[in-house]
C-alpha cells in the first residue's frame, strides 16, 4: 500500500483573455512564508487588458516567489510554489532554487533605484479592461454605472526598472510615510508620471503607505502658502508652442482597443435602432424611493432603474443575451452586466454577475464597492469576464445619444444617451418632459430587426411605467 506523497502546488501566470500571452506581476499581497488560504488575494497581475487581483486557489504556505514585482512572464508559466500538504517550505524552496528555478525577489540586496529611474518605472502600469475588446463584457458607466471611459497602458519602449527591487527615490515632500522613501505600485507610476504629479506629494493609503493607482487619480495638489495667502487663482498650465507636435506610441492597452475595434467593425455586420424614452415619472419614483432611504445612506441613481430595466427586458428577449462563436449561439438565462469604469487614460469593465436577481437597492450595494475596486486595481479574476450583455453610457457628459460597437462575442450592445428636459407633444399640447435616447447595436447574423425593436419597445415600457419590472 501505498501513501500519497505531499506535492507543492505551482501558482501559474493565468490566461485572462483569449488575446492575452503573457501578464506582469503588479504587485505580490503576500510573501515567502506568509499563510494563504483559499480564495485569499496574493497578488495583482497586469493582463494585457487589466490590472486584477490572483486569488489562491488552494490553502497553504507560500514557499518560494518565483517572479518578481515588475517582471513579465507567459502565461501559465509559475511565478509562485505554495506549500499545500505537510512539505516544508524551505526544503520547498531549495528544490526549486536546485532547478535553477529564479530565486524570490531580494529586494533588501538590491540597490536603490536613482530618482531618474522612476519615469522608466512607469512603464510598468496596469493595462484595464477595453470595453469593447475581445471576450470582454461592459456596460454601464457613468458616475453611478454609467459611462464609457477608457483604460489605463503601459508605454511601449519605456526602460523598466530591475524586476527585484521596489523602485525608491528620496523623498522631500509630505511622501507617503515611509521615510526617505517613496513606494509605489507601478501602475501608480505610470500614471504619476503621465499626469506630471510629483510622487513626493501623494499620500499613499496602501499597505505600508504604498501608494496605489487611486491615490494618484484622486491626488489634488495643495496651493503653496504664497499663493493661498493671496488667495490667486491657480497658474494655468503652459500652452504648446504653434506648430509643435507631439508623437505619441500606441501604447500595450490602446492596440488591444484598437485590435478588438477593427475585428468587431470588419467582422460583424451592425445595425442600429433607437428609441426614445419618457423617464419622467422615473425620476419622480427615484426620487421618492431616495427619500425614504435617505436614513440608511442609500442613493439610487438612474443607472440601477436602467440596469434593471435592461435585465428584465432581457429576460423577455433572449436572443439579445447571446453570444455567437462563430458556430453556435448560446442563450444565457442568467444575465451579467458589467460597469464600464473611467481610469487614468482609459477603461476597465467590471462584470456583475446574475444581476436580473438582484432589486434596485442591492444592485446600487453590489454596484459601489464593484466599481471601486475596479477602479483601485484591486478588481478580482472572476469580475473581469463572462458578461451577456453591454450597456455604455455617456449621459453624464450630456451626449444626446451615439452608438456602440459590439463587443464579441456578444451580439448586442445598448448605447445610453443623457436624460434631459426635451419639448414633447402630448395630446395636442407641447410639454416638458424628461427624455432619454438609446440606440441598440445588434448583429445582423444572430439578431433581426424585428427582435431588436421588440427588446426596445419591452425596455420603454418598463422604464415609462417602472412598476412593470415588478410583474
Amino acid at each position: 500500500m501505498y501513501s500519497e506523497v505531499p506535492m507543492p502546488t505551482e501558482i501559474t501566470m493565468p490566461q485572462q483573455s483569449d488575446t492575452m500571452t503573457e501578464g506582469t506581476v503588479v504587485a505580490w499581497r503576500k510573501k515567502e512564508g506568509d499563510k494563504i488560504k483559499q480564495g485569499e488575494i496574493v497578488a495583482e497581475i497586469e493582463t494585457d487588458k487589466a490590472v486584477m487581483e490572483m486569488e489562491a486557489f488552494e490553502a497553504g504556505t507560500i514557499a518560494v516567489v518565483l517572479v518578481a514585482e515588475g517582471q513579465k512572464v507567459p502565461v501559465g508559466s509559475p511565478i509562485a510554489v505554495v506549500a499545500t500538504g505537510k512539505e516544508i517550505p524551505a526544503d520547498v524552496k531549495k528544490q526549486y532554487a536546485n532547478r535553477g528555478a529564479a530565486g524570490p525577489p531580494a529586494a533588501a540586496s538590491q540597490p536603490a533605484v536613482k530618482p531618474t529611474a522612476v519615469a522608466a518605472d512607469s512603464a510598468t502600469s496596469g493595462t484595464p479592461q477595453p470595453l469593447h475588446s475581445s471576450g470582454a463584457t461592459a456596460t454601464i458607466e457613468e458616475p453611478t454605472p454609467g459611462e464609457i471611459h477608457e483604460p489605463a497602458s503601459v508605454g511601449h519602449g519605456a526602460t523598466r526598472t530591475p524586476a527585484h527591487a521596489v523602485p525608491t527615490v528620496p523623498s522631500h515632500g509630505k511622501g507617503n510615510g515611509n521615510g526617505d522613501r517613496i513606494i509605489a505600485s507601478p501602475l501608480a507610476r505610470r500614471i504619476a508620471a503621465d499626469k506630471g504629479i510629483d510622487l513626493h506629494q501623494v499620500r499613499g493609503t496602501g499597505p505600508n503607505g504604498r501608494i496605489v493607482q487611486q491615490d494618484v487619480l484622486t491626488f489634488a495638489p495643495e496651493p503653496s502658502k504664497a499663493v493661498a495667502d493671496r488667495g490667486a487663482a491657480p497658474v494655468a498650465s503652459p500652452t504648446r508652442a504653434a506648430g509643435a507636435t507631439e508623437v505619441i506610441p500606441m501604447t500595450k492597452m490602446r492596440s488591444a482597443i484598437a485590435a478588438a475595434l477593427q475585428r468587431s467593425k470588419q467582422q460583424i455586420p451592425h445595425f442600429y435602432e433607437t428609441i426614445d424614452i419618457d423617464v419622467e415619472e422615473l425620476s419622480a419614483m427615484r426620487a421618492r424611493i431616495n427619500e425614504q432611504l435617505e436614513k440608511q445612506k442609500i442613493k439610487l441613481s438612474l443607472a440601477d432603474f436602467i440596469a434593471k430595466g435592461v435585465c428584465v427586458a432581457l429576460l423577455r428577449n433572449p436572443a439579445v443575451n447571446a453570444t455567437f462563436d462563430g458556430s453556435n449561439i448560446t442563450r444565457y438565462a442568467d444575465v451579467h452586466l458589467g460597469m464600464a469604469v473611467a481610469v487614468a487614460d482609459g477603461l476597465i469593465v467590471p462584470v456583475l454577475k446574475n444581476a436580473d436577481k438582484m432589486g434596485l437597492r442591492e444592485l446600487r450595494e453590489k454596484t459601489g464597492p464593484l466599481i471601486d475596486r475596479a477602479r483601485s486595481g484591486k478588481q478580482k479574476q472572476d469580475e473581469a469576464s463572462g458578461g451577456t450583455f453591454t450597456i455604455s453610457s455617456l449621459g453624464a457628459f450630456g451626449i444626446r445619444d451615439f452608438a456602440a460597437i459590439i463587443n464579441p462575442p456578444q451580439v448586442a450592445i445598448l448605447a445610453v444617451g443623457a436624460a434631459e428636459k426635451r419639448a414633447v407633444v402630448r395630446g395636442d399640447q407641447v410639454v416638458a418632459r424628461t427624455m432619454m435616447s438609446v440606440t441598440l447595436s445588434a448583429d445582423h447574423r444572430i439578431v433581426d430587426g424585428a427582435t431588436a425593436a421588440e427588446f426596445l419597445r419591452t425596455l420603454k415600457t418598463l422604464l415609462e411605467e417602472p412598476g412593470m419590472m415588478l410583474v
